[in-house]
């Protein structure tokens, strides 16, 4: 493993331990050049996923672009990164459950949406506008109305 900071190989393990869903292991690493520490998070590769988009093609799931998704939607709101990770992990456990390895979009969605909403109304909203392709102020407006109600 490299380091982040030095980008030399020489680093070794300090720490291990499974997360709190036991679904990685969270590594405390220290690097033998600089002294830095960083950690990594090891997680078992399972079934590949396929998403299928609105238009019918095919791609696979990337825990990454959920996650970039998330973290638009939350720019500069009081959610932790760890949040979004626990999140994202949420989502992620929910879609590898499921009996079948592809899934559609909407359904990733609806599962992102249905948490945010909970979390933090704003957030919700600005993902909102972009999973359901917000053209107008009155689609904002309307959206306003619901959470409202």
């Amino acid at each position: 493993m490299k380091c982040p900071y030095c980008n030399k190989a020489e680093t070794s393990v300090v720490d291990s331990r499974d997360t709190e869903d036991q679904v990685a292991i969270r590594r405390r690493r220290s690097c033998s050049s600089c002294d830095k520490r960083f950690t990594t998070y090891e997680r078992v590769e399972g079934i590949d996923l396929k998403v299928i988009k609105k238009n019918g093609t095919k791609e696979d799931f990337c825990r990454d672009k959920l996650k970039r998704g998330l973290t638009k939607a939350m720019w500069k709101r009081p959610i932790s990164m760890s949040s979004i990770d626990e999140m994202v992990d949420e989502v992620e456990r929910r879609l590898r459950q499921k009996k079948s390895s592809e899934v559609k979009s909407w359904e990733i969605g609806n599962l992102v949406i249905n948490r945010l909403k909970k979390l933090d109304t704003l957030s919700y909203l600005l993902f909102a506008s972009v999973y359901r392709d917000f053209d107008s102020l009155e689609d904002f407006k309307s959206e306003l109305n619901k959470l409202t109600e």
